[in-house]
């Protein structure tokens, strides 16, 4: 019988390990940095135990940048262009995890593994492009070969692309982790992630599968930002300070909840291709409000992203005793976090921290997560989500 070659051998023996060391890496729409997260893992499945062990965000550069945003959510790139960046974003990871590992004193060889989400560059559900002949579709760059081969370590890596090959939308991947770590008898809870894009994940106290939801229910931080960079020259509004000094206005509040997509069935999906700055300008002019303070507008967008979570918890959930904990950025926008605790009254509403997880870490930990799935896991069935082991293998040698 032939033996196997030694990268199927050295996959074998990472997979059976009692204990295994992972790397998550994360870079979301907001395009603030690479989060970096270090886990140790035992078990797998509801049996799993995961420990964060060093966490650190290096943020990207504004030459970086713009040169993902050259083909980030748009219809039309430069098709050379997108080749270079898959290749050259795989090293630049790469190197970036070999400055993490430095700094913590973690050796390489030490290392079993890194998962790695990518670069979301477009997010297309059959719902957004309409075109019957085509299913849903994502897109994430950064090749794992060159994470590979830059780092030596095993990766894996574009995992949304299994999700939609067996019918779902490739997001938001989240369930599983939350499923797996966020769960308690007797409590139901919400683990809501606010990033570029709002989503959570609801998990009952009877456990019953069948009732979790996992959804995208709107925009997170994606307009604030835009439109901070776009009329202030700031990357995002910190501490809320604009948002505080400005006034919302109700008139495009409501132009801006007119669109269609909160109607829609769950589970949905959503990126930067809808909710960007040409979605804000179309509500403006709904409204007669395209002269608007700057400022009332940074107010208006921050509200928009509290009503518009607000507004689904309320419809689809009792809220009354609802433990909500937080992640992402807007975790740390006070007007967000105060605003969503205002508007859900009867719910307990607090970060992630509450459940031992850091709200920066926790997407980068969920990707670990699923890469430690992905080794030794068994394909999960959760309500009506794909029943799969999701990521790419690619080996260092």
């Amino acid at each position: 019988m032939a033996q196997l070659n030694q990268n199927l051998q050295k996959l074998f023996a990472i997979a059976q390990k009692p204990e295994k060391m992972g790397i998550g890496l994360m870079s979301g729409t907001s395009l603030d940095g690479l989060d970096i997260a270090l886990c140790s893992f035992s078990g797998s499945g509801t049996e799993t135990k995961v420990e964060l062990k060093q966490f650190i965000t290096i943020p990207y550069t504004n030459t970086f940048k713009k040169e993902v945003q050259s083909v980030f959510a748009k219809k039309q790139v430069d098709l050379g262009k997108l080749c270079l960046l898959n290749a050259y974003i795989g090293t630049f990871y790469g190197e970036l995890v070999l400055q993490a590992l430095s700094k913590w004193q973690v050796y390489a060889a030490n290392i079993d593994f890194i998962a790695s989400h990518g670069q979301t560059i477009y997010h297309a559900p059959k719902h957004s492009h309409q075109l019957a002949q085509y299913g849903n579709a994502t897109l994430q760059i950064g090749d794992g070969d060159h994470i590979a081969i830059k780092t030596g370590i095993l990766t894996i890596s574009d995992f949304r692309q299994k999700h939609v090959a067996a019918g779902g939308e490739g997001a938001p991947l989240a369930l599983y982790g939350d499923v797996l770590l966020g769960s308690k008898a007797g409590e139901n809870r919400i683990l809501l992630n606010i990033g570029g894009i709002a989503n959570l994940t609801y998990l009952p106290a009877d456990w019953n599968t069948n009732s979790i939801i996992s959804t995208d229910v709107g925009p997170g931080n994606t307009l604030i930002d835009a439109a901070c960079r776009q009329y202030f020259n700031k990357p995002y509004d910190k501490d809320a300070k604009i948002a505080y000094s400005g006034v919302v206005n109700e008139g495009l509040m409501d132009a801006l909840l007119h669109h269609p997509f909160f109607n829609e069935n769950l589970p949905k999906t959503t990126g930067p291709e809808l909710f960007n700055l040409t979605f804000v300008g179309d509500a403006q002019q709904a409204s007669r409000t395209l002269n608007i303070n700057k400022a009332d507008l940074i107010a208006t967008l921050s509200a928009f992203t509290v009503k518009a979570i607000a507004r689904f918890v309320s419809i689809n959930f009792n809220v009354s005793g609802l433990r909500i904990f937080v992640s992402g950025g807007g975790a740390h926008n006070p007007f967000v976090m105060e605003q969503l605790a205002l508007q859900l009254p009867t719910a307990a509403v607090s970060d992630t921290y509450k459940l031992g997880i850091d709200p920066d870490a926790k997407e980068a930990m969920l990707f670990a997560l699923l890469g430690n799935e992905a080794l030794c896991g068994e394909p999960m069935a959760i309500g009506n989500n794909p029943a799969v082991l999701m990521g790419k293998f690619s080996f260092p040698l």
